[in-house]
């Protein structure tokens, strides 16, 4: 799986960090191809790149020759450097996995909690099995590079912590980031869920598209958004909270104390509700699906009015943002499970009632990773965040000042 993304030429494109990323990002992939990007001398591309190799950064392989003669040495991001651990917090379990930092799955489990019993109680579960699951796959908990934790909720990512997450409690500025940094001696990156979603399907199936909204429509209602290949946050991790817009002439309450907020009127826990109280045997996300399979009109047109009811927010989103991409993706949406009547409901009411200019080049699409969209955008999150040109000099230097 292909995490890793173009990246511009660096500014001043001298040191090893910056080399590094140019192979990353594919701009070079041999000694003479840095020489050429860079201006460098060829002694000094050879000295930064033999301590990028050192390090276990890079490999070098045989690679083809042009013409005649030996052929030229590949350079290439070694991905065996480390693993990450990638840990998805949902309302009712928890998704660990470990990837190498190609964003191969060594292995994945999952294990049933509840959110809401509150962030102690769930975060010494998550490290108990992180333990665990290295195990499993023979992997030294030394070699991982770090963790990336994914949350239901609003993420200031500065703080490490949850603000004011609906269906939390308990968790409201918690220092998630400190108390698994502490527990697990490694960095901890957290993170958004539907941002992660977002940035997995982007990577994944549209690297060139400039703008991507991901539509995450399972219990709840949130959206995730990356402007060139990068996550869009807002100013404190907000950005994407489209499951609290208000909708007129619905008064529904919602778990954030509102009323008639999207989420409230659209999202799976808003249908089953409904259902239930017209008769229907739902409890579950996967009683609508099974409803569904047989055929139930019912369900079937509260699926297409609750796209409906998206559609109406979404046509605004897609005004001011002017999206290219809008992925739609969850628990509701599954073509396969609910045949695709949520998002016939909201194609139709974003096509009818957005302006031609904002429709003209947007493509509404379905999600292709599942439950595997946060996993990838995980790991494609910690190694940009990880491996930055700044962050790879400081550990070259560490390593300088550790030797003996």
């Amino acid at each position: 799986m292909h995490l890793t993304r173009p990246i511009g030429r660096p500014t001043d494109p001298g040191s090893a960090g910056q080399l590094f990323a140019l192979v990353r990002g594919g701009i070079a992939s041999t000694r003479r191809e840095l020489i050429e990007v860079t201006g460098l001398s060829r002694s000094t591309v050879a000295a930064r790149v033999d301590a990028l190799l050192a390090a276990g950064l890079l490999r070098e392989t045989s690679g083809q020759a042009a013409g005649r003669g030996r052929p030229a040495l590949a350079l290439s991001f070694d991905e065996s450097f480390g693993h990450i651990v990638v840990a998805g917090l949902h309302p009712d379990r928890a998704d660990l996995a470990v990837l190498d930092l190609g964003g191969r799955v060594l292995e994945r489990r999952e294990y049933p909690v509840t959110i809401a019993d509150g962030p102690d109680r769930v975060l010494t579960e998550v490290e108990n099995r992180v333990g665990t699951l290295l195990a499993e796959v023979g992997a030294d908990a030394s070699d991982t590079v770090a963790l990336g934790v994914g949350l239901p909720g609003p993420v200031d990512v500065e703080l490490g912590r949850v603000i004011a997450p609906p269906v939390m409690p308990g968790w409201h500025d918690f220092p998630v980031r400190e108390r698994l940094a502490a527990r697990l001696g490694v960095p901890v990156l957290v993170e958004n869920d539907a941002n992660l979603m977002a940035l997995g399907e982007q990577r994944t199936n549209w690297p060139g598209a400039r703008t991507v909204l991901l539509v995450k429509v399972g219990t709840g209602i949130g959206a995730g958004i990356v402007i060139d290949g990068r996550l869009y946050r807002g100013v404190d991790g907000g950005a994407g909270d489209i499951g609290h817009i208000r909708m007129l002439g619905h008064d529904d309450p919602c778990a954030c104390g509102s009323l008639g907020c999207l989420g409230a009127v659209a999202s799976g826990t808003a249908l089953i509700r409904r259902l239930a109280a017209a008769g229907k045997p739902v409890r579950h996300v996967e009683d609508l699906r099974a409803l569904v399979q047989r055929g139930d009109a019912d369900t079937v047109a509260a699926l297409r009015h609750a796209g409906q009811l998206a559609g109406e927010v979404l046509t605004t989103v897609i005004s001011v943002l002017n999206p290219e991409i809008v992925v739609v993706a969850g628990g509701l949406v599954d073509t396969a499970n609910t045949q695709g009547h949520y998002v016939t409901g909201l194609r139709e009411v974003i096509y009818q009632r957005s302006l031609p200019r904002a429709t003209r080049n947007l493509r509404v699409v379905t999600g292709t990773l599942g439950r595997q969209a946060s996993v990838v955008g995980t790991a494609a999150l910690v190694v940009d965040q990880l491996f930055t040109p700044a962050a790879v000099d400081a550990l070259l230097a560490a390593r300088v000042s550790c030797a003996p």
